[in-house]
């Protein structure tokens, strides 16, 4: 049960839509939506690769495209919540250690960071005031823990929100280990259930992997630093099109062997 709350299980796929990190950008996820509504068949199964919240203008609209999106297709014959799957991404974990700032030995420096890495938009999202959450870490602990639980009860009367967030995984994978998808990369020398904030943070390593990773065919990931666009090679494939920095969404359409069969830009 522990392995099944880390890790999402994709089970007898006949194809796997991989959606790439979209960063608030809601009319780009509309977009990629639309295109997949029209092409999705029976043992499709779709995987976010985190990096919905934080930077762009419409956090919460992007989620609620999401959960609007998640209902549509599970309204689909044969179709089961285990078939569309979450991952976390560094806004996502960012978001979580917001929530939990009065528990940070060093609030006044964590919180500028976070600000710094575009947590801004997703705090703004949910009525906060990034400014306030600097006065509020000068006040002290009870002042911070007011501030989180007012953000954290923002996103409970979203509907569908926290749901949302509390179904995030660290990674997903098929049933075959044919196939492994992460957020942002894997440290190779680690095996799956020891791998840390290399998922969602990366790491140089993942643009050399000149072999498998333990059974897995393919690595695919969401998030590139360098926001260079789609890539692949024999081992890996990268879906990041720089959404949120001024580039586009992806979603690629794989076989369960890592064939890509589509690619899509919005």
């Amino acid at each position: 049960m522990q392995e099944r709350e880390k890790f999402a299980i994709l089970k007898k796929p006949s194809r796997i839509w991989a959606i790439s990190p979209v960063h608030g950008d809601m009319p780009r996820l509309r977009a990629l939506h639309a295109y997949i509504a029209e092409q999705f068949d029976p043992g499709d199964r779709i995987v976010y690769l985190g990096g919905f919240l934080g930077r762009g203008p419409d956090v919460a609209g992007t989620l609620d495209e999401i959960i609007t999106f998640r209902r549509q297709i599970l309204a689909r014959p044969i179709m089961f919540p285990e078939d569309i799957v979450y991952l976390r991404g560094q806004q996502e974990e960012m978001w979580m250690k917001l929530l939990q700032l009065q528990f940070a030995p060093n609030p006044r420096e964590v919180l500028p960071w976070l600000l710094q890495q575009g947590v801004g938009p997703t705090i703004t999202a949910y009525g906060g005031d990034p400014a306030e959450g600097i006065i509020h870490c000068r006040e002290g602990a009870l002042a911070i823990t007011r501030w989180t639980n007012s953000l954290r009860a923002a996103q409970q009367a979203r509907p569908g929100h926290a749901a949302l967030m509390s179904a995030i995984r660290r990674a997903a994978y098929t049933d075959d280990l044919g196939l492994l998808f992460v957020h942002a990369g894997i440290d190779p020398e680690r095996p799956l259930s020891a791998q840390g904030d290399s998922l969602w943070w990366g790491g140089s390593a993942f643009g050399t992997l000149d072999h498998p990773y333990g059974q897995f065919l393919k690595v695919i990931r969401g998030y590139d630093r360098q926001h260079g666009g789609p890539a692949m090679s024999a081992f890996t494939m990268t879906l990041d099109g720089g959404c949120g920095y001024g580039g586009k969404a992806v979603a690629a359409l794989l076989d369960p062997k890592g064939e890509l069969l589509d690619l899509v830009e919005a």
